[in-house]
């Protein structure tokens, strides 16, 4: 696993963040030190997936990135039947992927590169969204959550992860203390930790818990359960009914 040293040395100006060939070349070891819990989040989610997946349905992955996920899902459904499209806009992202299934000699993964927003979704029981809202821009948000609703067969679930912030500005502090304290203790320094705050400035923008439960209650989604919570991440399970 090639470490995450992009930020290690001081860059001015600091350009907006992208996953690039850089970024994919180090991803897996800057997820793991950069989001809390993320391989418990990943394994649960497959685990999810593959006990309320409905035979003859699909599986949409947005944002699939390298396709970490789908590899647990293959191990957890083992010789079952599915079929899974994993969607994300990153072209050396869905080339990594692609040379882990291709390893694996395995078709029930179909990849496409395009936004998620332009993607066409039907007959699904299981939709990942999972830390891919957040980049898109918060007006947008309402109509993909809907979009996705109306795909899911009934009893489909929507399984969601994300960065949040509190609305109490003195839990927020204490939330992104207790981050910072955790990236450190994953070894980023300093400046590592601000100049990937600052490449993250307007590309990601974390919303509140409550702005999240409300938007899929909107959408309407009738069972939603936060199943994993630590300071600023969240996951959320929800049911269509």
């Amino acid at each position: 696993m090639a470490k995450d040293n992009i930020f290690s040395s001081v860059i001015d100006p600091v350009p907006p963040f992208e996953f690039n060939e850089e970024v994919v070349r180090v991803f897996d070891d800057m997820i793991r030190r950069s989001v809390p819990l993320y391989s418990e989040i990943i394994r649960r989610q497959a685990q999810l997936a593959a006990r309320l997946y409905q035979p003859g349905s699909r599986i949409y992955d947005l944002g699939c990135s390298n396709g970490n996920l789908g590899m647990i899902l293959l191990e957890v459904m083992k010789d079952r039947s599915f079929e899974m499209l994993g969607v994300d806009n990153s072209e050396p992202m869905l080339q990594a992927y692609k040379a882990r299934l291709d390893n694996k000699k395995e078709a029930r993964i179909r990849l496409l590169r395009a936004d998620m927003e332009a993607v066409e979704m039907c007959d699904a029981s299981v939709i990942i969204l999972n830390l891919t809202l957040q980049f898109l821009a918060p007006p947008r948000r309402n109509d993909l959550l809907e979009k996705i609703h109306a795909a899911l067969r009934p009893g489909g679930i929507l399984l969601l992860t994300e960065k949040v912030i509190h609305k109490e500005e003195d839990l927020l502090q204490l939330q992104q203390a207790f981050y910072y304290g955790f990236k450190m203790e994953q070894g980023y320094s300093e400046l590592e930790i601000s100049q990937k705050r600052d490449a993250l400035e307007n590309v990601l923008i974390p919303e509140t818990l409550e702005a999240h439960l409300e938007r899929l209650q909107k959408s309407g989604f009738e069972k939603i359960d936060v199943w994993l919570k630590w300071f600023n991440f969240a996951s959320l399970l929800a049911v269509k009914g």
